[in-house]
C-alpha cells in the first residue's frame, strides 16, 4: 500500500518568516500547494503545526495524515474564490441541524438528546439563531431571520476560518455545534461526541461496525488536530 505514495524526498523541516507571512521549508524547498503557491501562513504558531506534520511523515509521504495542510490549501486555493457558495452552504445545513431533530420514541434517548443538545441550542438563540426542534422525519421550516444570522455569522470568518467553519459543519453535520467549537463554547472534541449521540444509540441495539469505528477514530483524531489552529487565529 505504501508505494501508491511519493516517497520522502527532505530530511529536514524548518520555518522561515518571509516578507509574505511565514513559510515551511522541506530541506531548501518552500512548501506550495497543490497549484503550485507557496503556502505562507499568517504566523510562527501556525507553520509549526504544518510543519509538525510534515515532519512526521516516515518513508513516504501521506496526505492522508496532514489534516492541516489540506485544510490550509483549500483555505488557500478554494475558498477565495467560493465564499458565497461557502456561506450558502452553512445556511442550508442550518435548515436541517442535527440537533433540532428528536427521538419520538425511546424516552432515555429523547431525555439525552434533551440534556446535551437543548443548552447548545439555547446558547446560539442568545446569538440570534433560534433554530426549532422536532421529532418529526420532515424538515421543520426554520424562522428566516435566524438563517440570514447563520449566513452573516459566516460571511465575517475569513478564509481560513471559514475553511475549518465549514468542514466542521459537514462533519458533525451541525452547524451550531460549528459555530460552538468556533466560538470556544464547546472543544472540537465534545462537539463531535455530541454530533455522534444518536449513532451512539443506535450502536446499543445494533452492535459497533468495526471498519465505520476505524473511521471515526481517525476522523476524531483530525478534528482535534484541525481545531488547535484555533488558538493561533
Amino acid at each position: 500500500m505504501a508505494k501508491k505514495y511519493s516517497k520522502r524526498f527532505y530530511k529536514n523541516v524548518s520555518t522561515e518568516k518571509s516578507e509574505d507571512g511565514w513559510i515551511i521549508k522541506l530541506d531548501t524547498f518552500i512548501l506550495k500547494t497543490p497549484g503550485k503557491k507557496n503556502l505562507y501562513l499568517p504566523n510562527q504558531d501556525l507553520s509549526l503545526l504544518v510543519a509538525n506534520e510534515w515532519d512526521k511523515q516516515d518513508e513516504y509521504i501521506r496526505p492522508s495524515l496532514m489534516p492541516l495542510t489540506r485544510l490550509f490549501n483549500v483555505a488557500v486555493e478554494q475558498t477565495p474564490n467560493n465564499r458565497q457558495i461557502l456561506i450558502a452552504e452553512a445556511r442550508k445545513y442550518g435548515e436541517t441541524d442535527t440537533l433540532c431533530y428528536r427521538e419520538d420514541k425511546v424516552r432515555l434517548h429523547r431525555e439525552e438528546q434533551e440534556k446535551k443538545w437543548s443548552p447548545i441550542l439555547e446558547w446560539a438563540a442568545s446569538r440570534s439563531v433560534f433554530l426549532k426542534k422536532t421529532t418529526s422525519i420532515i424538515a421543520v421550516k426554520q424562522d428566516e431571520a435566524s438563517l440570514i444570522a447563520i449566513e452573516k455569522y459566516a460571511s465575517k470568518l475569513c478564509n481560513l476560518k471559514l475553511t475549518l467553519f465549514l468542514h466542521l459543519v459537514s462533519v458533525y453535520g451541525s452547524v451550531i455545534l460549528a459555530m460552538a467549537v468556533m466560538e470556544a463554547r464547546l472543544n472540537g472534541n465534545e462537539a463531535f461526541n455530541l454530533s455522534r449521540l444518536d449513532q451512539t444509540w443506535q450502536q446499543k441495539y445494533w452492535g459497533e461496525d468495526e471498519e465505520d469505528a476505524e473511521r471515526i477514530i481517525n476522523l476524531r483524531a483530525d478534528i482535534n488536530d484541525l481545531c488547535k489552529i484555533l488558538k493561533f487565529v
